[in-house]
């Protein structure tokens, strides 16, 4: 089966119900970034100085120096900008994503941190860029920033984000493990499970439009009245929302060189004030929010159809189309990932393969279709599922007319069009299939077909959502 790693549909129409604390109308989560002494720079071994995130705009790396400017504006977030986001927030519930290196070298921010009860989740080893690094090397940094930032903190961290992540940095976290959540997604307003082999990996999705890193890009914010006006109708979007009940999580993500700057803290302050003055907004860690979600949703333990091999698939799915695993065989040929691991998602693969088979073989499929309430049902011969589906219209409980009526269109239909009438029974009564008999009785060959087509389509969506849910 060929895999496509990505998923395209997540919770789809309907997302899982978050089901907060306190009946909560949205999670709100405060991210501040600790990286400063973390960054690029020479004298922490690195090639060239830092060029990400600052006041410079378009600033570029100097390889071999020191960037005296740069180091200055990192230095802000340590001494000044990291205070006063400490006095503004020292009672809500915070995650910091400490760069290891760079908590090393703020014990008294540590300390301030650990005072303000915030979780302190793990930023990786150093604030520079992972696409280029080799997996062993990427690995390796793990088990370092674990072990330093275990030493600093005095507890291994339960959340990871590197931010600035390879390919691989998802898979390398979870195969490490001991991590409650890993952030480095911006694919959901909820979290969800990941599966890596057997390992089951939760993740939280982080945020880079609720980012102040926006102050440091070019077509970002300019003036903290954006901020606040972008993050005031983000909440309101959640929170109504999450009032007609789908609650949602909230990420805001904060640096300590950019939203600590003074004008830039008024608009923060006044977002927090205006939050905090609804009800039912629940302020949590993102640790909070894993433990939680993990409690309320667990690791999935049934094995996902992207994951099954060929013979699995087929054993799983070959009944799907009535008395064709050929179907399902073919489907195999099809890309699949995580995407199609949803009743619809097989319903499409298995489709494909009908749609594209031949006139006969799409023939030979409505013709292993039973009569409705036919000489097989009154033998108890036809497949479970049919004589279930049979038996919820109450074809299974007809007077003798009906029984009879029922024979007679049975006939009649096979003589004219060369197959059995076929209806989805599910979506109809016993009155409604006698009326949709009498009515498609008399139509031509060609409509007919592709009408049967259509509603064994249907028999086999119906079919997976009662297999696979909804």
């Amino acid at each position: 089966m060929q895999r496509y790693p990505r998923d395209m549909t997540g919770y789809g129409a309907t997302p899982s119900k978050a089901n907060w604390p306190g009946g909560a109308k949205i999670a709100v989560q405060i991210v501040l970034n600790y990286e400063e002494g973390g960054e690029n720079n020479i004298l922490h071994g690195d090639a060239a100085s830092e060029a990400f995130l600052s006041e410079i705009t378009g600033a570029q790396p100097w390889p071999g120096q020191r960037h005296w400017n740069m180091e200055s504006i990192y230095e802000y977030g340590s001494r000044a900008g990291f205070w006063r986001l400490r006095r503004m927030m020292k009672d809500l519930p915070v995650t910091v994503y400490g760069v290891a290196t760079a908590l090393a070298r703020a014990p008294e921010q540590v300390a301030a941190m650990k005072d303000a009860g915030w979780e302190i989740a793990s930023h990786g080893l150093k604030w520079v860029e992972h696409k280029d690094m080799p997996e062993d090397e990427e690995r390796a940094q793990i088990v370092e920033a674990i072990r330093l930032h275990t030493e600093v903190t005095g507890a291994p961290p339960k959340g990871w984000y590197t931010g600035r992540c390879s390919n691989n940095t998802v898979r390398l976290v979870a195969e490490q493990g001991g991590f409650d959540y890993v952030a480095d997604s911006y694919a959901d307003d909820l979290p969800y499970w990941m599966t890596f082999g057997d390992r089951h990996q939760l993740v939280v999705p982080y945020t880079l439009d609720c980012n102040d890193m926006r102050f440091g890009i070019q077509a970002g914010f300019t003036n903290g009245d954006q901020f606040e006006s972008y993050l005031k109708d983000s909440f309101d979007t959640l929170y109504t929302e999450g009032a007609q009940g789908s609650p949602k999580m909230l990420s805001i993500g904060l640096h300590c060189r950019l939203i600590g700057r003074p004008g830039r803290a008024a608009a923060l302050k006044r977002v927090l004030d205006y939050m905090a003055g609804h009800d039912g907004v629940w302020f949590a860690t993102r640790q909070q929010i894993a433990q939680h979600w993990a409690n309320e949703h667990p690791a999935p333990s049934a094995r996902r159809p992207s994951e099954m091999s060929t013979d699995q698939f087929i054993a799983e799915f070959g009944g799907i189309f009535e008395h064709s695993p050929w179907i399902a065989e073919r489907a195999c040929a099809y890309e699949t990932g995580p995407t199609h691991d949803t009743a619809r998602g097989v319903h499409s693969l298995l489709c494909r393969a009908f749609r594209s088979a031949s006139d006969e073989e799409r023939l030979g499929v409505l013709n292993a279709h039973p009569d409705l309430a036919g000489k097989l049902a009154a033998a108890g011969r036809l497949t479970a599922e049919s004589t279930a589906e049979q038996a919820g219209a109450g074809l299974d409980m007809l007077t003798d007319d009906e029984r009879t009526t029922f024979q007679r269109l049975n006939a009649d239909y096979v003589a004219r069009h060369g197959f059995p009438f076929i209806i989805a029974v599910k979506d109809n009564t016993k009155a409604s299939i006698l009326d949709a008999f009498r009515r498609r009785i008399d139509n031509d060959r060609d409509t007919e077909f592709a009408e049967a087509c259509r509603q064994v389509e249907r028999i086999a969506e119906l079919r997976l959502i009662e297999k696979l849910g909804a």
